[in-house]
């Protein structure tokens, strides 16, 4: 089963992880330890040869081999390739995990979109389930060793429930060469299309989410396939492995402690045992172990998936979803803060100083300003408050010309007068608006701005020439004759932009 220590750092404290230090199951030192006695039993055997057995030329010829393995063995880059390597694995076991098939999703679109409380309702959601467990048993079983020794043939699948003896028959008449992991999933399809013809799916678009759901579904099951069959490539997995071996077949000849009685440089003491070549070989050697097992985390070490659990926990939950919890709701009654202005939840004594901590809201609040650097500042230079300046930038949109211009000039005056009138309105108590609601019109600017003839935009003179003549017509026809257009203006056509058009409909 997975290793978990969670729990055991979940406070940061003085030597956190010392204590995880003891811990010998999925540990370093159970996966290390042969290896490092391995190391130690051959380096101490040089030595030993080295001390006992050589003469006094041997030794002069082991010597110069030690000088000459430990001035290239750092040419070996153990720590570049065998880093990279460890990151590749490490992500890759991650999203081997995220493309396990959970039916979670899935049984609760079951549960919301196959009806009926009857017992072919029911046979329909159970059937439905137990062909999506089916199909992650059988991705399972072509990956993960543990699922194989569980569910070695079919047989033990149809043994398990997980196939019934007809459903058998239809699997293996199937010929194909390829992994049929996918054949439930075909069944899940079917059978939800004939769902939806008996009415049991209510219309397309919750067959439709039922069919997407189950190809997310597939699609993780077909993941772990791709996973288990193209591997990380193996001239990346060699070039690793024999960088690291060949670098510590390196050092067992030229981390040997030499006779200080030579004068060699850096063999000035004899420890006999090389404690820092031990640690060394310890960090890498496990570094290579930590991708050993990650490479494949669906075999039997301690930190590899727990394939079997995952199997029990889906198709039991899924069961109980689409069965069980099928159209099981509790009694509505309102909550415990329903008449609550604001709702909190209450913290136990243990919590309790939470209450005095000041809410986030954002890193720029406890910014602080001066008052004169907190004022705004005009762009052209003038001086003067920043408002007095909005007169004359309107008045600098009005054109000069132009029936649509003189129209839209019109509205802009009447813009900046319907606002400059509320804003004395608010501001002047005494206004002859307010003293006589029911006497005459008032005169002060606050009425309609465009029934007021001092404002009023003047009207275009008709021509006073000569009229035009009439094109040429047809003798039959009577020559037309062109009419001045006078009055007000009628409404701006449909197609003309008016940014204010609901106020001049208003006020007209």
């Amino acid at each position: 089963m997975t290793v978990t220590y969670t729990a055991r750092v979940a406070n940061t404290r003085f030597g956190g992880f010392s204590q995880l230090l003891l811990l010998w199951r999925g540990s370093i030192y159970k996966l290390l330890w042969r290896e490092l006695l391995c190391f130690l039993g051959l380096y101490l055997a040089l030595s030993g040869a080295y001390r006992f057995v050589l003469n006094e030329e041997q030794k002069r010829y082991f010597e110069k081999l030690v000088l000459y393995c430990d001035q290239y063995a750092s040419l070996i880059p153990v720590s570049f390739v065998l880093g990279f390597y460890v990151t590749l694995v490490v992500h890759r076991w991650w999203d081997q995990y995220l493309c396990m098939p959970l039916p979670d999703a899935l049984m609760c679109v079951v549960v919301g979109t196959v009806h009926g409380r009857d017992e072919r309702g029911r046979l329909y959601r159970r059937t439905l389930m137990r062909y999506a467990g089916l199909s992650a048993v059988l991705i399972l079983r072509s990956v993960s060793t543990a699922v194989f020794k569980r569910f070695p043939t079919v047989d033990h699948v149809v043994e398990a429930g997980f196939m019934t003896r007809e459903e058998r028959k239809k699997f293996e008449n199937l010929n194909s060469p390829y992994n049929k992991f996918w054949v439930p999933c075909v069944w899940f399809s079917n059978l939800a299309a004939q769902a939806r013809r008996e009415g049991r799916i209510r219309d397309n678009s919750a067959l439709k989410l039922l069919l997407e759901e189950l190809n997310l579904f597939r699609a993780k099951c077909g993941m772990l396939f791709h996973y288990d069959w193209i591997s990380v490539p193996l001239v990346y997995t060699q070039v690793v492995t024999i960088a690291v071996y060949s670098y510590f077949l390196a050092c067992l000849i030229g981390r040997q402690f030499l006779d200080p009685a030579q004068g060699y440089k850096g063999h000035d003491l004899d420890l006999f045992v090389p404690i820092f070549t031990l640690l060394q070989f310890f960090f890498y050697a496990g570094w290579l172990k930590v991708a050993e097992q990650l490479i494949n985390p669906f075999g039997e070490d301690d930190d590899d998936f727990e394939t079997n659990f995952l199997i029990d926990r889906n198709f039991q939950v899924s069961m109980l979803a689409v069965d069980e919890m099928y159209d099981d709701l509790a009694v509505l009654e309102k909550d415990l803060y329903w008449d609550a202005t604001e709702a909190r939840a209450p913290y136990t004594a243990a919590t309790a100083f939470l209450l005095h901590q000041p809410s986030f809201l954002g890193s720029t609040f406890d910014i602080t300003l001066a008052k004169e650097d907190m004022q705004f500042q005009r762009l052209d230079g003038a001086e003067g408050p920043l408002g007095e300046s909005h007169g004359d930038f309107l008045q600098r949109l009005l054109p000069a010309a132009g029936t649509a211009g003189g129209l839209l000039g019109r509205r802009l005056s009447l813009l900046r007068r319907k606002n400059s009138c509320v804003s004395e309105a608010s501001t002047t108590a005494s206004c002859a608006c307010a003293a006589a609601p029911d006497g005459p019109a008032p005169e002060c600017g606050c009425g309609d701005p465009l029934l007021e003839p001092g404002l009023r935009e003047p009207e275009p003179e008709p021509h006073a020439g000569p009229e035009p003549p009439a094109p040429s017509a047809p003798p039959a026809a009577e020559p037309f004759t062109v009419v001045p257009m006078h009055g007000s203006r009628g409404p701006a056509p449909p197609w003309l932009p008016s940014p204010i058009g609901e106020e001049e409909e208003n006020l007209a």
